[in-house]
């Protein structure tokens, strides 16, 4: 089959930075000066793979974020879920974790003490959709998705998961506010295989290497692309991608854990988190994050 690859190119390479998280650090891809979103995608990050011995692990202390949602995927560990609205979830491996933090709310991010009490690793991606304008005060929520509510096919030989979004014949049952896309794959070496359209697409290499338009695509680097034919081609073992996009929703201001397309709307929030006028999280109210200076 001949793969037509001619419209689209490569805009830009995102090599990611290191973050220090305390006690783990995360790859962050997005935002980056240059490339602040992708469609409606404001922030990216990918957590490990880290190996923590017994006794320790992840203690991300309740925080809060507004007009935007967070979406957790795991490719190994666990992660306990709090927030706000009383939700309590354990996010495994396969699953999505979708909160939308609407008008305001505040989660924390531990680990089950079972898990917590042995050798364990934690390996994920961790992304916020900015919202639409009209969508940004809206009621705050928290959804789960059983990684079997995900829908998956192969294509050429490829296994592929639509995330979020529409693909491949497949439709995602995770909530969206804009046209948004999200996929994951695995390719062997020599592995070909077709990329969905969208108005704007950030290709990632999350393990493994891969030939993109005429150009290799290492581990841990994203490839910004235009709108247009796209074939890849795995030429490592263990290539897995994730392929992120959607429709531009216009500038958003972003400021430690807020996203808003007004900038008094986040000084009003940091301004209600100094002074804790943000709900506390049932079960873990003693401990949160204050805002940095």
């Amino acid at each position: 089959m001949t793969l037509n690859t001619s419209q689209a190119q490569i805009e830009r390479l995102i090599e990611p930075r290191q973050k220090d998280l305390g006690g783990f650090s995360v790859r962050r891809v997005l935002p980056v000066v240059g490339q602040k979103m992708i469609g409606p995608w404001i922030f990216f990050d990918h957590m490990g793979p880290a190996d923590f011995p017994a006794g320790q692990g992840i203690d991300v202390r309740p925080h809060p974020h507004i007009n935007l949602a967070t979406v957790t995927y795991l490719f190994e560990g666990e992660i306990l879920h709090r927030d706000s609205l009383g939700s309590l979830a354990t996010i495994e491996p396969g699953d999505i974790n979708l909160m939308v933090a609407g008008s305001g709310i505040v989660h924390s991010e531990r680990e089950r003490e079972v898990i917590r009490n042995q050798d364990h690793r934690l390996h994920g991606l961790q992304l916020w959709l900015a919202l639409p304008e009209a969508d940004e005060e809206t009621e705050p929520a928290f959804h789960h998705y059983d990684k079997n509510e995900i829908p998956g096919t192969t294509i050429d030989g490829v296994p592929v998961r639509v995330m979020m979004g529409a693909a491949y014949g497949l439709h995602s049952p995770v909530k969206t506010f804009a046209n948004t896309l999200y996929i994951e794959a695995a390719l062997a070496p020599g592995q070909t295989l077709m990329l969905p359209s969208a108005d704007e697409r950030g290709l990632y290499v999350a393990s493994g290497q891969l030939s993109v338009l005429g150009q290799t695509l290492d581990t841990y680097h994203m490839a910004v692309l235009s709108p247009g034919d796209v074939a890849i081609t795995a030429t490592a073992d263990d290539t897995r991608i994730a392929v992120i996009g959607g429709e531009q929703l216009g500038p958003r201001f972003i400021d430690w854990n807020f996203v808003s397309s007004r900038a008094e709307r986040i000084e009003q929030a940091k301004a209600d988190w100094r002074q804790q006028r943000f709900a506390k999280v049932p079960g873990d109210e003693d401990e949160y994050i204050p805002l940095p200076d």
